[in-house]
């Protein structure tokens, strides 16, 4: 696997509240296979961003990867209406990498019963 000097960031947004999502729980896996393999975990600031990017460059590598969001427990903590069990609990997005010089930004658009991704920049 070569490494490249791309990286990868997120960005998450809370749509029903017109906020940045601040203390979203985010997990980064490699697919590998039919398993994965956990790298890194973290939690969105005040501005819905992670403090460094998920992946930076030295780790950044073509391959199939997957951000796992924890949306049910934002919600929960944000006083979102409470549900048992929750419309949208965790919300994983599996996604290539071809270009391993590149930016990849894979945004969050959020809300208690339905979310969007792209590819931003």
């Amino acid at each position: 696997m070569t490494q490249g000097a791309g990286y990868l960031s997120t960005h998450v947004l809370d749509t029903a509240r017109g906020v940045p999502a601040e203390g979203l729980r985010i997990d980064l896996f490699r697919i590998e296979g039919a398993g994965r393999a956990h790298l890194h975990s973290t939690i969105t600031n005040a501005d819905g961003r992670t403090d460094a990017p998920i992946l930076p460059q030295g780790q950044f590598a073509p391959g199939i990867y997957e951000l796992v969001f924890h949306a049910g427990a934002y919600l929960d903590a944000t006083g979102a209406a409470p549900e048992a069990p929750r419309f949208l609990d965790v919300i994983p997005i599996r996604f290539g990498i071809s270009d391993g010089e590149s930016h990849y930004h894979v945004p969050l658009l959020l809300s208690p019963f339905g979310y969007s991704t792209y590819r931003g920049s």
